[in-house]
């Protein structure tokens, strides 16, 4: 006989979509079973009927026969040949009546009893079990739907216990039905082979014995075929009770091994701890969909990873759909006020958000720690979860961040204590290293023991101590040295703006700022160390580029949290593999003291290479604004050199028409005396010209003096 398909057992607890898939094509074929056994039990019917038809007329044939001789026909007469003919045929008809009868007799016992069997007691008891299953089914979805609705602020120790004893209850009542379910389900392949040989084998065997009389050879050759199938029949009955045993073994001892997976709070940590290594995971989340502009509702589906891709399916849906990429996308827990174990999936464009809640806080993180692993395309390494547990191990024993503001400030200022060494290096987490990070050592880019910075701290909030100070000088210092009252005047004479959505992820102090693998060195361990400290959080902000500097403003206040002066930021450049993460080191001005450079590390919603692009056009715009200012102020001077030299021009050509007109008032006074009396006139005239030539001499030595 071919091989009998089945239906897993041992996957009965998780109740995936497949195994409801598969579940429903065997709910079908039992449906096509019954309805041709139906048909096929009308058939055996009419024949079985037929059967007894043929018997009770042949039975009256042989006595309407018997009694041809009681008959009194008016225009017949005794026939002592005929009636005699008549009777032998009447005792041949009743001989065969009598066969008929035990045909009958035969067809009820070796045809009908089997047929009906089957289809009165095993195809409903397989309906039956049908209907008890899917009440168990939708009292565990109730169950679990109450369990997920118990509020996270109202916290009734009564009601999440109540809660938990009806999960449990209905949860082990529908994996025992459904257990059951499938043991009836896979007892039917082998019911329905015997169900339709046996009826058919009895048949025969009654047509045979009916036949036997006068159809030996016939008979011989029935009974080697009937013997054969008998065997068969055997064969498969016996396979049956195997495989029926198995299955109730199976039954129990996931009975057993399964009880405590029935309750939905979390298992004990140390006999279930928090795998962190996997790449592909699957089971019931509930998503949240939005139904109004304020409202959402939350709805239970079967969660799937495929390769770099998230996938849900529906128990009625024959395969998943899509619904989000993994591929560099971030994930982080989030605090739901109606749902408790919720985490967030943000594609790597930023468009798309999908919020998820799990049954438990282990499994929440879980989830998030396989989603983490594949958006780092872990998955496409032949040895996905052995590469994730060494890169994560590495992680953690290089890096070991600290999130305090306050900390890193306190780290610094210079201590006279000295300090350690660092560790060896980790592995590579968004990119391989540069060729120079093999010969230059990690100590020489970033700072031993230097702590990270994971948010963003206003400054009103770190310098609480001098508020009072800086409510009387009305203006309010940020952690750059910079007053706050230059910073509209800079944006508004600004030429350039331009404004991006980033998410801060973290920040440290690095030793230079000329070298270009600082800041993929920077990634690479504000990542890790976000990996190995469950550090999803990340502050949103908005980016303003301008030919000053760039800030970071608060997209609710459209509050400055950030300001970085321009000529500070010495270089910006993109992730090499994951464009968009990108980073910049700022430099202070000055460098006096033991200031050192700081290291800034974003995300954003799109390409971080247009960012950096952005940054570099606004230090091309300052260089060229700066060049021309001085272009502007080398040519006003030239030209208040050239007015000076005008006035000069003017005044020396002043003096000399003053002195040509002195020459001739002198000229004029120089006459002879002895004129005529009418030219006594001209003498007074000539005294007064002395008087005014005089005056005109003193006038020359007071602007010779001016001049």
């Amino acid at each position: 006989m071919p091989g009998i398909e089945k239906l897993p057992i041992e996957e009965t607890l998780e109740d995936s979509p497949q195994t409801r898939s598969l579940l429903g094509v065997f709910e079908e074929d039992t449906t096509v079973m019954s309805n041709y056994c139906t048909q096929l039990y009308e058939a055996m019917q009419r024949i079985y009927d037929a059967q007894n038809e043929l018997s009770a007329a042949t039975h009256l044939t042989s006595r309407l026969l018997k009694e041809y001789d009681k008959q009194r026909f008016p225009l017949g007469g005794d026939d002592e040949v005929m009636s005699s003919t008549l009777q032998q045929f009447a005792k041949v008809i009743d001989e065969l009546s009598s066969c008929h009868a035990v045909l009958s007799t035969q067809l009820a016992d070796a045809m009908m009893f089997p047929i009906t069997q089957f289809k009165e007691r095993d195809l409903k008891e397989i309906l039956t079990l049908k209907e008890v299953f899917q009440i168990s089914s939708d009292d565990h979805d109730v169950a679990i739907n109450r369990y997920s609705r118990l509020s996270k602020k109202r916290d009734n120790d009564k009601l999440r216990a109540e809660a938990v004893e009806d999960v449990y209850t209905s949860r082990k009542k529908h994996h025992q039905t459904m257990m059951h379910y499938f043991c009836s389900l896979n007892t039917l392949q082998y019911k329905k082979k015997t169900a339709l040989l046996e009826p058919l084998l009895g048949y025969m065997q009654a047509q045979i014995s009916f036949f036997k009389l006068g159809s030996e050879n016939l008979t011989q050759q029935w009974e080697d075929f009937l013997g054969t199938m008998g065997t068969s029949v055997q064969n498969v009955r016996r396979e049956m009770e195997e495989e029926v045993g198995q299955m109730q073994e199976t039954i129990q001892d996931m009975e057993r091994s399964c009880d405590q997976l029935y309750a939905p709070c979390d298992p004990d940590p140390a006999h279930s701890p928090v795998s962190r290594n996997l790449t592909r995971k699957q089971g019931y989340l509930h998503i949240r969909s939005k139904t109004g502009l304020v409202s959402s509702s939350w709805e239970r589906q079967y969660f799937f990873t495929q390769g770099g891709n998230l996938m849900q399916q529906g128990r009625g849906e024959v395969a998943g759909g899509l619904v989000t990429d993994l591929d560099n996308s971030s994930v982080m827990a989030v605090d739901c006020d109606d749902r408790r174990f919720c985490f967030q999936v943000t594609s790597f464009d930023g468009k798309k958000v999908v919020t998820l809640q799990s049954e438990s806080r282990k499994d929440c993180e879980e989830w998030i720690a396989t989603i983490n692993n594949i958006s780092k395309r872990i998955y496409l390494s032949e040895n996905a979860e052995e590469l994730a547990a060494r890169v994560n191990q590495s992680a953690l024993e290089a890096v070991t961040p600290s999130p305090s503001f306050q900390q890193r400030h306190e780290s610094m200022r210079p201590s006279s204590k000295g300090r350690a060494g660092r560790a060896s290096s980790i592995s590579s987490v968004g990119s391989e290293p540069s060729p120079a990070l093999s010969v230059l050592s990690l100590d020489a880019l970033v700072a031993p023991d230097t702590p990270i910075q994971f948010d963003i701290i206003s400054p009103v909030s770190e310098e609480n101590s001098g508020q009072s100070k800086t409510a009387q000088s009305g203006r309010r210092s940020n952690p750059f040295g910079e007053s706050g009252d230059s910073t509209s005047e800079d944006s508004e004479d600004s030429i350039l703006h331009q404004l991006f959505i980033v998410r801060f992820l973290g920040s440290m102090e690095v030793r230079t700022a000329e070298s270009t693998d600082v800041i993929p060195e920077t990634m690479r361990q504000i990542l890790a160390a976000r990996a190995i400290h469950n550090i999803f959080r990340m502050t949103e902000s908005h980016l303003l580029v301008t030919c000053d500097c760039l800030k970071l403003i608060d997209p609710q206040t459209q509050v400055t949290r950030l300001r970085f002066p321009l000529t500070c930021v010495s270089q910006c450049s993109s992730h090499q593999d994951n464009r968009r993460l990108f980073g910049f080191v700022l430099q202070p001005a000055g460098g006096q003291g033991d200031a050192r450079a700081v290291c800034y590390i974003f995300e954003s919603n799109n390409d971080g290479e247009k960012i950096c692009d952005s940054v570099g056009l606004a230090k091309q715009i300052a260089f060229h604004s700066k060049m021309d200012r001085k272009a502007v102020e080398k040519r006003k001077e030239h030209d208040k050199a050239k007015e000076k030299q005008q006035e000069e021009l003017s005044k020396q050509k002043q003096i000399e028409k003053d002195l040509e007109e002195q020459s001739r008032l002198i000229a004029a006074s120089s006459r002879p005396g002895n004129q005529p009396a009418a030219d006594g006139q001209v003498l007074v005239l000539s005294n007064s010209h002395s008087e005014d030539s005089d005056a005109g001499e003193e006038g020359k030595k007071r602007g010779e003096s001016e001049a």
